[in-house]
């Protein structure tokens, strides 16, 4: 314990941040179970390995720089590599050197098109009937402006060490 520690007192939460910090813990912890389920189920993907598939779909030339694609599906680079080995061994991926630089590109193949067009209709069925159905327009902006302001808050303080062993 540091001696910072030692003589402040916590900032122990309002009554009202505690009932949405019990609100944000049940959202993210029951909204990935539930995605999870639904497309191991219907398509044999967890959500993380559809949203890598999904990102590469729109990517240009549906390929990204492998850095770039763990920022944009919010994993380490390890994680994205151990997936992405995952996929390449089901064929839906392939690996390929950047020419003159460190690291390697994930190249979206044909079977990965048609495997994340295959689950996308179910998936976005199940996030319009779990997200947004209980939401109107205002709704669905707040949650948007929510997201980047708790995200920024997030990556800053992690940045500063908050959170890190």
């Amino acid at each position: 314990m540091t001696e910072a520690q030692e003589t402040h007192e916590p900032r122990w939460l309002t009554d009202e941040q505690q009932r949405a910090w019990r609100e944000l813990v049940a959202l993210t912890t029951r909204l990935p179970a539930a995605l999870d389920t639904q497309l191991q189920r219907d398509a044999k993907l967890t959500h993380f390995e559809y949203f890598v598939l999904a990102v590469l779909s729109e990517a240009p030339k549906r390929r990204l720089q492998l850095s770039v694609l763990a920022t944009a599906a919010n994993a380490s680079l390890s994680r994205l590599s151990h997936v992405i080995t995952k996929m390449e061994k089901a064929g839906w991926v392939r690996r390929k050197a950047i020419v003159g630089a460190r690291g390697s590109f994930a190249v979206l193949t044909a079977a990965g098109h048609a495997k994340v067009a295959e689950a996308a209709p179910g998936h976005v069925e199940t996030v319009q009937a779990l997200v947004f159905d209980g939401l109107d327009d205002d709704q669905v902006r707040e949650l948007i402006a929510l997201g980047k302001t708790m995200v920024t808050q997030l990556d800053s303080a992690i940045a500063e060490g908050t959170g890190k062993a």
